[in-house]
């Protein structure tokens, strides 16, 4: 019964063991926008005045620090509907503009790097 008991314990460790890792691996390959921070405080407002000019208007939806295009991401919702990333430097100049596929479906290309 002991040596049952010892196989059953060994058994549930090593299942929790690759549970753990299963998990570990897929937040290392991270889904899309799993690991993004919002934009806060000061330089959210800023950041949003940047991209807001950039675009011509229209209302931002979203925001995220360190993107792999540049310092910060603001997402814009222009008048016509259509979605747009605006990279920004970390002085908040625009650096690059481009469709957001998820909501809009189609590149601008408009200002793209």
């Amino acid at each position: 019964m002991r040596d049952k008991l010892k196989g059953i314990l060994i058994a549930g460790a090593a299942i929790a063991a690759l549970a753990v890792g299963g998990a570990a691996i897929a937040g290392a390959a991270g889904g899309e926008g799993e690991n993004e921070q919002p934009i806060t405080g000061s330089a959210l407002d800023k950041a949003k005045a940047a991209a807001l000019e950039s675009t011509g208007g229209g209302s931002v939806t979203e925001t995220e620090v360190g993107d792999e295009e540049g310092a910060y991401e603001v997402e814009v919702k222009k008048t016509d509907g259509k979605s747009v990333d605006v990279h920004l430097d970390k002085g908040f100049n625009p650096i690059g503009t481009q469709a957001d596929e998820e909501k809009s479906g189609e590149e601008d290309g408009a200002g793209e790097k």
